[in-house]
């Protein structure tokens, strides 16, 4: 088994692919793939077989895929399509039949059906608004339901809100759940979220709250239930912050969620019993860290800094969930997303 890691690098144009050491998560450079238009959210398809990414440049909005060698993780580009807005996330549903994207400033969500080589339908299934700041679609576990928060603020007031969609995952169709959204209590503005991956529970990044809400997942009607939401920041903290990403580890046993402006990854135990959190506190890391993931083993996470242009190491320590760091790398300028994928 190898491991690869892909950074998209906006203001390069460029997607950065490194070997992942599994022993000691040190980084190889390994190869850079040329993609104009502002690359920025990538996904990849559960089989392992595509990288989709976005590009974010107004004049050249759009999908490109990329099928990946199992081999070496070699990125070979298939097709792209147009889009009508600008894409802040990307994720393939549970079946990896379809594509699912979020567009904040376009206030809405879309689908497009790909196929078995992975070449992007070129008109989208869904194109459906919902309303201003949409930044994260993804589909539960078993791939019945969909899930697009908003945040609270922006160019325009957002929705504040986690819209809830039923799935088609035959036609790759979305309607709204019965209620269709979930609203915190107070302008917590929800981004990102994960599932845990043991319990129905579902955990969102607020960024304008600087904090993370736990909800309940109800597997059967679709529908979120808030239960706890706890800090991202030590008490004593008054500058600008805003939070950003989302992960949990493939144990359950941490979860992370990056500040920015903080300029720090606050880190959470997560009770096996009904998946609440008790904070570990902040671990310093490169400023404005947007994007950034854990590895599949869950025993190292990677943290860039879109000022810097670095990514930072990390490894995670199994008994208390600790962040020790490790290295620093210069990846390059603008960078806005890690995948990481064994293969």
């Amino acid at each position: 088994m190898a491991t690869f890691m892909y950074v998209s690098l906006q203001q390069e144009d460029r997607i950065a692919q490194y070997t992942l050491d599994p022993a000691t998560g040190a980084l190889d450079h390994h190869a850079d793939y040329s993609l104009a238009g502002m690359p920025a959210p990538m996904a990849l398809d559960p089989q392992k077989r595509f990288l989709f990414v976005g590009r974010r440049l107004a004049s050249e909005y759009g999908l490109t895929g990329f099928s990946i060698d199992p081999a070496n993780g070699h990125l070979a580009q298939l097709n792209s399509v147009p889009l009508g807005g600008d894409p802040v996330h990307l994720s393939v549903d549970r079946g990896g039949n379809y594509l699912l994207s979020a567009y904040y400033y376009q206030a809405r969500v879309g689908v497009h059906a790909f196929d078995a080589s992975g070449t992007l339908a070129p008109s989208p299934i869904e194109w459906r608004e919902t309303g201003v700041g949409a930044h994260y679609i993804q589909t539960d576990p078993e791939n019945h339901y969909a899930f697009v928060p908003h945040i609270a603020e922006g160019n325009h007031t957002g929705e504040n809100a986690i819209f809830q969609f039923r799935f088609d995952q035959r036609s790759g169709r979305l309607s709204p759940n019965n209620p269709d959204r979930v609203l915190p209590t107070s302008p917590e503005g929800p981004r990102h979220f994960c599932f845990h991956p043991n319990l129905h529970v579902l955990y969102s990044s607020n960024e304008q709250g600087c904090s993370v809400t736990a909800y309940h997942f109800d597997p059967v009607g679709g529908t979120l239930e808030p239960f706890q939401t706890v800090p991202t920041l030590p008490a004593d903290f008054g500058g600008h912050n805003t939070c950003s990403q989302i992960q949990i580890t493939p144990s359950g046993r941490f979860l992370y969620a990056p500040n920015r402006g903080h300029n720090s990854i606050a880190g959470f135990a997560v009770d096996p019993s009904d998946g609440s959190l008790a904070p570990l506190g902040q671990t310093a890391t490169e400023p404005i860290p947007r994007a950034f993931s854990i590895d599949t083993t869950g025993a190292f996470l990677y943290a860039t800094g879109l000022d810097s242009g670095n990514l930072a190491a990390y490894h995670i320590n199994q008994n208390t969930g600790s962040l020790e760091p490790l290295d620093v790398y210069p990846v390059g300028q603008g960078p806005m997303w890690v995948s990481i994928v064994d293969l």
